[in-house]
């Protein structure tokens, strides 16, 4: 999907990520609008791609983008990021996944791993990106299955959550 259809679709992503991701009852209006928030920025950025799976509804949904050229998604990376991952980043052949979400009736069905393929497969990019919470089993299991590797871990600016830096090479 193009910026302009995703943010056609913004309503019915949030209600996705809010299904997908069930918090504590009474959260779901907070879990939108962070969501809604973060999304609006997303969308904004050059080289945003996103795809969705359903039928009658939504049933899941990736997306993400080049990170920003000055390194500023690599902020708060330990251990340094290696020369070849900074001119990878500066030469925008970068993707980061940003998201991916799929309903709970929908797991065992291989939608992640068909909407992970699907968005990877269109990117021109050398080397895909994700930033995955360590607490987070399945999608660090998810990941390992797809033949990612874990590149290293980020200490985020702001009290947010450590994040550990997952990789996957997609063109030699």
């Amino acid at each position: 999907m193009t910026r302009w259809q995703a943010d056609q679709q913004r309503e019915a992503v949030a209600d996705l990520y809010a299904a997908a991701y069930r918090g504590a009852p009474g959260r779901e209006f907070e879990i939108r609008r962070v969501f809604l928030d973060r999304f609006e920025e997303h969308v904004q950025r050059p080289g945003f791609d996103m795809v969705i799976a359903g039928g009658a509804g939504l049933a899941g949904c990736v997306y993400g983008f080049p990170p920003d050229r000055d390194g500023e998604f690599w902020q708060g990376f330990r251990g340094g990021i290696t020369p070849e991952v900074e001119e990878l980043t500066a030469l925008g052949r970068i993707f980061a996944v940003a998201e991916l979400m799929v309903l709970p009736a929908f797991r065992r069905d291989h939608v992640a791993t068909r909407l992970q393929t699907l968005l990877l497969a269109r990117s021109t990019a050398q080397l895909a990106t994700v930033l995955i919470e360590p607490s987070n089993t399945p999608a660090r299991t998810a990941y390992r299955s797809w033949g990612w590797t874990k590149l290293g871990e980020l200490s985020p600016r702001g009290g947010r959550p450590e994040l550990e830096a997952w990789s996957r090479e997609l063109r030699p």
